[in-house]
């Protein structure tokens, strides 16, 4: 079990049965209107400025941080109110032996993180948000703060939870699906949770963000309504629905926020074990720490697009596609679901095909040298199914699908051709079955995460999909994460001048 950090935490007192009343909803659109409402608001500035002790010297303009923890490493971005990156980095996780390890490894990564950024800008650092992988999933003791399970991982499936989740839940529901938070929570409970023995008085579920961001602020129970939507919170009723609560388990769930809500400042005593406190390099004691997303929703967030019809799809070690709908679509048979954006939904899914599968295959370097061979203007006739072990979860819902990856041509150049151009096929019956389920026709992809910078890809993409295809502005998941924090910082400012 991983060692709980030293702190004082107390469980939330509306935690399980009372979720949170919606804030405003996190859409790209919303996110504009604050950028520009703020770079006029001097009010806020400088009300942000006098929370931090060093404002009259270390401390300058009011900085946001995003952190994204990915399948593959975690990055940061550090922005100001108009959206321009002060600082950015990034960390690999440390090589882990089993399901506990990850849980070391993330938190590692967290604090160096933290401990990379440039000593100038801690003081001026106002709020912190993190993404997370969606379904990622650990349960924790709310005592003692100990590892019970996992984490188990968001590819990792439970079917022997899968009968009971879908003889409680609607029909295609989100939650049927082996590879849902629902069903993980459901597997242990049925194997440790009711055993009997009290094991599960006191466990809590959270998601990947959720723990990182409790190491921080250490307040059990608090989640967000994008993560939360794989154990079942139904965000157009903004409450966990009836047939969940009715369950043994419902007291495990966290209460539910919306993405980038303030919840506490960072701890006096994490601070000081990690070396965080010293002035003038220090993080200001008012720091707030906000609630965060999931990976996909934080690289919807970082394109900064709007409207129905656009989409963004995440290119990093898997590929995730999320697109904006006037209408609402959830299919548990293809691994389809909805998140609420604004006065629209954000609808989409996640395949395990994409990068993951290149590093197994080629180096970074191969990747860069045999794309320069690439003609990406002729059609690949090799077709392929990519994935880096069995199981695929979306556009179809099958553990049990396995890799396709034969046969192999002598030229390596035309094996990447291959692989890149069946990806693609994959995003486009993805886009296309979510048209075919009631969604929103896709008139424009903006791309995120690392696959974004390759343009012979982009142009495949481009040829495969039949719209146009284009990098977005900015393509990491952590900048949407520090967007989030700008909001949070907001939201706190607001209700320190009300």
């Amino acid at each position: 079990m991983v060692p709980a950090l030293t702190l004082s935490v107390e469980p939330l007192a509306h935690r399980h049965h009372h979720p949170a009343r919606r804030a405003p909803c996190s859409g790209s659109s919303g996110f504009r209107r604050s950028l520009n409402r703020a770079v006029t608001s001097r009010a806020r500035v400088t009300m942000l400025s006098r929370q931090d002790p060093g404002a009259d010297g270390a401390a300058g303009t009011p900085l946001f941080l995003g952190i994204d923890f990915g399948t593959s490493g975690a990055r940061y971005a550090l922005i100001d109110r108009q959206g321009a990156i002060h600082s950015e980095g990034k960390r690999a996780y440390a090589p882990v032996g089993d399901a506990a390890g990850w849980a070391s490894s993330w938190r590692a990564a967290l604090f160096q993180l933290l401990g990379d950024i440039p000593p100038a800008h801690r003081p001026s650092i106002s709020s912190i948000s993190i993404d997370g992988t969606s379904a990622t999933t650990l349960i924790v003791d709310s005592e003692t703060g100990e590892l019970l399970a996992g984490p188990f991982l968001y590819n990792e499936s439970f079917p022997d939870a899968l009968p009971a989740v879908e003889s409680i839940a609607p029909a295609n529901h989100t939650v049927c699906s082996a590879s849902s938070t629902l069903c993980k929570l459901v597997s242990w409970w049925n194997t440790a949770g009711s055993d009997g023995t009290g094991s599960g008085s006191a466990a809590v579920l959270m998601h990947q963000s959720d723990w990182l961001l409790w190491l921080l602020h250490g307040q059990y129970g608090v989640s967000d309504y994008n993560n939360a939507l794989k154990v079942g919170y139904d965000p157009e009723a903004d409450a966990y629905p009836s047939w969940l609560m009715a369950q043994p388990y419902s007291r495990m769930l966290p209460s539910v926020m919306a993405p980038g809500a303030p919840i506490a400042a960072v701890r006096d005593d994490v601070l000081s074990q990690y070396g965080l406190a010293a002035w003038p390099a220090g993080l200001s004691k008012e720091c707030v720490v906000c609630t965060g997303t999931t990976d996909s929703i934080a690289a919807f967030l970082a394109a900064r697009t709007a409207g129905p019809g656009r989409a963004v799809t995440s290119l990093g070690s898997t590929l995730a596609v999320k697109l904006v709908s006037e209408a609402r679509v959830d299919d548990a048979r293809f691994g389809v679901y909805s998140h609420r954006l604004d006065d629209a939904w954000l609808v989409g899914g996640a395949s395990n095909t994409g990068g993951a599968v290149l590093r197994q295959l080629f180096t970074d370097d191969q990747l860069v040298v045999l794309s320069r061979d690439i003609d990406p203007a002729a059609a690949s006739p090799l077709d392929y199914y990519p994935l880096p072990r069995k199981g695929e979860r979306f556009p179809v819902s099958d553990p049990d699908m396995a890799p396709r990856l034969q046969p192999r041509p002598e030229s390596d150049a035309e094996y990447l051709h291959g692989i890149l151009e069946s990806i693609a096929r994959i995003e486009a019956k993805g886009y296309s079955l979510l048209r075919e389920l009631g969604a929103t026709a896709v008139e424009e992809v903006f791309t995120a995460g690392g696959g974004a910078q390759n343009e012979k890809w982009t142009t495949i993409r481009e040829r495969v999909l039949g719209v146009p295809v284009r990098k977005a502005e900015q393509t990491e998941a952590a900048y949407g994460a520090a967007l989030l924090a700008l909001k949070g910082a907001d939201r706190r400012v607001g209700a320190i001048a009300s």
